[in-house]
């Protein structure tokens, strides 16, 4: 099993889209591994003793790939000019339904681009009737939106990336 580029983009696009932090595959003796860091950042995992075939070991780089999210509602990743941005994931505290604005007819509490601080309200999470204001940790800039409004979302699920200060 030789993995092609298309291969392995739609292998990243499904880890992506389902929010997937690790994803392995054996077969014919060869296995490929990739498992998303801490920020968000998705690595060709080597695996020992996997075979390579006449054609060559799997086209899949050994180090990380690295990217900052686009403004995708998918939340997929485009390749960064600046490897050593520092982007910080802003993930869901709880379980519930994401809402980006406080009311269906207001502007969004924050859009792609806009600069933030440390305690400003980023989005709310409706959880049991109770709206919870979710807070940036963080001074920065929001470079992605991983929800849109009414999704529901997990604990952990993330939520924003923002490129800190």
């Amino acid at each position: 099993m030789i993995i092609d580029l298309d291969q392995l983009k739609q292998i990243l696009d499904l880890m992506r889209e389902h929010g997937l932090a690790e994803f392995e595959i054996e077969h014919d003796g060869q296995r490929i591994k990739l498992r998303k860091d801490a920020a968000g950042q998705i690595a060709a995992v080597p695996v020992p003793g996997a075979v390579a075939h006449a054609a060559g070991p799997l086209a899949v780089p050994a180090h990380p790939v690295t990217g900052t999210p686009s403004a995708a509602p998918a939340g997929g990743v485009v390749l960064a000019a600046d490897p050593d941005v520092e982007l910080a994931i802003v993930k869901s505290p709880i379980v519930g339904t994401f809402y980006r604005s406080p009311e269906p007819s207001a502007p969004p509490f924050v859009e792609i681009g806009a600069a933030v601080k440390k305690g400003q309200v980023l989005c709310i999470i409706e959880a049991m009737k109770l709206m919870n204001e979710i807070d940036s940790e963080y001074d920065g800039e929001i470079v992605s939106v991983y929800v849109e409004t009414g999704q529901p979302v997990q604990y952990g699920e993330r939520l924003f990336a923002i490129r800190t200060k």
